[in-house]
């Protein structure tokens, strides 16, 4: 039997973005509830060409890093070195900090992110997210809502990925 307080991987594909949208709204209010401990999310949507984009919620990028770096570490210069402190530190924490999100993945790995590009079917959305602590009833009495939606891929148990193929299969 699997830990349940160990982090899962759940994908939900839906037929089109605004209701893939409505799944992660709603995996933020299960989060605000106490239902899951929602760690990140990624979107993959493939269009109709097999075009796909994806879209991080929480995994830093490496700009995003590196403007909040340069920031922290000149301030810091400043306060040790005056207005040259502030320079080198300004430029010290640019490059660290988008090494760092380089190096550090926060979120769900690089590699699952890869395997949902190729696994999503063109013209659908998918959500994945990484949880911990999940509810399972919770979680199937919200898919409930979204009935006809596919769950692509759990890390969870065989009893808990039934409960939610039921659920958003309508059975």
């Amino acid at each position: 039997m699997s830990d349940p307080d160990a982090p899962v991987i759940i994908g939900v594909s839906f037929d089109s973005a605004l209701k893939a949208q409505e799944y992660l709204l709603a995996m933020g209010r299960l989060r605000q509830d106490g239902a899951l401990d929602l760690k990140d999310a990624v979107t993959v949507t493939k269009n109709d060409d097999g075009k796909v984009m994806v879209t991080e919620t929480i995994d830093p990028t490496p700009g995003r890093a590196a403007a909040s770096g340069a920031m922290w570490t000149g301030l810091l210069g400043l306060v040790v070195g005056g207005p040259i402190g502030w320079i080198a530190g300004l430029g010290l924490g640019a490059g660290a900090g988008a090494v760092a999100a380089k190096v550090v993945d926060l979120g769900i790995p690089d590699e699952w992110v890869d395997w949902f590009k190729a696994a999503v079917e063109p013209g659908t959305s998918t959500i994945v997210i990484l949880a911990e602590h999940v509810h399972v009833r919770a979680l199937a009495e919200e898919a409930r809502r979204f009935r006809g939606a596919e769950l692509l891929y759990t890390s969870m148990s065989d009893s808990a990925m039934e409960q939610l193929d039921e659920a958003f299969s309508g059975d």
